[in-house]
């Protein structure tokens, strides 16, 4: 799937919504973190890949702040390297700014926030089991 290539300025925080405008998470540098400050995932590669803190790619982070994924999607496996898990930030702001106004997504594509809002609370499926 190819998003639309945008910057993410890493030295400010980004917004992660869903597509009705509901805050979901802040990515500060290239971590994401929840509204709490509790570290959920990460973004890789241009494409901004977005992975749950197990390694799970969940799909891709566009520039209104969503992550869409093909409904068709297959799923990769998990990440064997994973990156360190980062400090609670500091600096992370109390409230979100206004969400963007979201355009309609076509049949093909799905908002996984909206689809799913606890994705970044479970374990994957794909993570083997414990010996």
């Amino acid at each position: 799937m190819s998003a639309r290539i945008f910057k993410i300025d890493h030295t400010k925080p980004f917004f992660v919504f869903d597509t009705p405008g509901d805050w979901h998470a802040t990515v500060l540098g290239h971590y994401i973190f929840d509204v709490r400050g509790d570290y959920i995932g990460f973004i890789k590669g241009e494409q901004h890949d977005v992975f749950t803190a197990s390694g799970e790619w969940i799909g891709n982070l566009y520039p209104d702040g969503r992550i869409i994924r093909k409904r068709s999607q297959s799923r990769p496996p998990l990440l064997t390297v994973l990156p360190p898990k980062p400090a609670k930030p500091a600096n992370l702001p109390a409230r979100a700014p206004l969400p963007p106004q979201n355009g309609e997504l076509g049949f093909d594509k799905i908002d996984v926030l909206e689809e799913d809002p606890e994705i970044f609370k479970r374990l994957s499926d794909l993570t083997p089991d414990a010996d």
